[in-house]
């Protein structure tokens, strides 16, 4: 049984909560491993409770893709050149920007990208999510204990929280990098966007309402985009090497990634100038180590999968503190994709 297909097995989801719940390193999905439909609540779910971030939402691209997406031409184009007749039907479209639940045997869009999207389908672990321990308790008056606990049991079924910045990084690079060859040398897809994870997470994206009791949206701290913006990179090097990896011929695909790799390599070169810790120097090494060309799929994953193990490291073994050199590279707030709402 393939990996994806276990995951989505009763079986494989519980082993998949055991990983988590023990702490094992995050394991990236393939690109077209998208939020299982049978598992999906969808955002209006979310949103009874998390009001601004919905929203906020509702004022993104994220969320008027799903009615604009099917009405431009290239898209039409792109699913005409990919002999694909309907958007919403098809999983190669379906997996990236749309969010989609079962409605009778069927998996239909329900939404754009939304909640689901980045923090997890949450069947398996919303009602943990909203039960601060008992009826009368809020997420203000929940006890030390509980929210411990709480926690501990959300990670296990399977819930991404903001403080997993790898895992939210990747769900976002494996989208943005746009990995499928024939999409992009066939469908004339663009070969993934200009994606950089603290001026896309801090633009029009971005809810950060929960410290503010949902009064505001703040930017991340200092601190925080430092470590959103290290471990961006990371990914970001990555998720290009697994892109060419799956490289098979010469064409638009993969000389796109082999430039986005060797792009991001060169960033990653002034990073570890700037910061040098264990990892960095790792991750460079790594991705020195290896040659960006076709057929070499096996030895590009396995680079990719050292550094996805010593970028989880970054994310969680540093709080961002002591990067303050980082801060002259770390896009300013006039560079943010979008304005985030107030």
């Amino acid at each position: 049984m393939p990996l994806i297909e276990f995951i989505r097995s009763r079986l494989g989801w519980v082993v998949f909560s055991v990983i988590f719940a023990f702490g094992i390193v995050w394991m990236p999905l393939a690109a077209d491993a998208a939020p299982d439909p049978k598992l999906v609540v969808g955002p209006k779910d979310c949103g009874e409770c998390h009001k601004a971030v919905a929203e906020s939402w509702g004022k993104t691209k994220h969320y008027s893709g799903f009615r604009k997406l099917t009405q431009r031409k290239e898209s039409r184009r792109i699913a005409k050149r990919m002999k694909i007749r309907r958007i919403k039907r098809a999983s190669l479209c379906m997996n990236c920007h749309f969010t989609s639940k079962m409605k009778g045997k069927r998996a239909r869009p329900i939404a754009g990208v939304s909640c689901e999207s980045c923090h997890s389908p949450a069947k398996n672990w919303v009602d943990v999510h909203q039960n601060f321990g008992g009826a009368e308790a809020t997420s203000k008056t929940e006890a030390a204990g509980h929210r411990k606990e709480r926690l501990a049991k959300l990670k296990a079924a399977g819930m991404i929280r903001p403080s997993n910045i790898y895992a939210l990084a990747s769900n976002c690079f494996q989208c943005h990098t746009v990995p499928f060859e024939k999409l992009v040398n066939v469908g004339k897809h663009t070969p993934g966007s200009k994606f950089e994870l603290v001026a896309w997470s801090q633009g029009e994206v971005r809810h950060n309402y929960v410290a503010s009791g949902e009064k505001s949206n703040d930017e991340a701290s200092p601190e925080r985009k430092r470590v959103l913006f290290l471990v961006g990179k990371a990914v970001e090097l990555e998720y290009n090497l697994r892109g060419v990896a799956k490289s098979t011929k010469k064409a638009t695909y993969a000389v796109q990634m082999a430039r986005r790799a060797k792009s991001a390599m060169e960033t990653f070169k002034k990073v570890a100038e700037l910061v040098p810790t264990p990892e960095v120097k790792e991750i460079l090494d790594v991705a020195a180590g290896v040659k960006l060309k076709l057929n070499n799929g096996k030895a590009l994953v396995a680079a990719a999968d050292k550094i996805s193990k010593a970028a989880q490291k970054l994310a969680s073994g540093y709080d961002g503190s002591k990067w303050a050199a980082l801060d002259a590279l770390i896009p300013k707030p006039n560079q943010y994709q979008g304005k985030p709402a107030k």
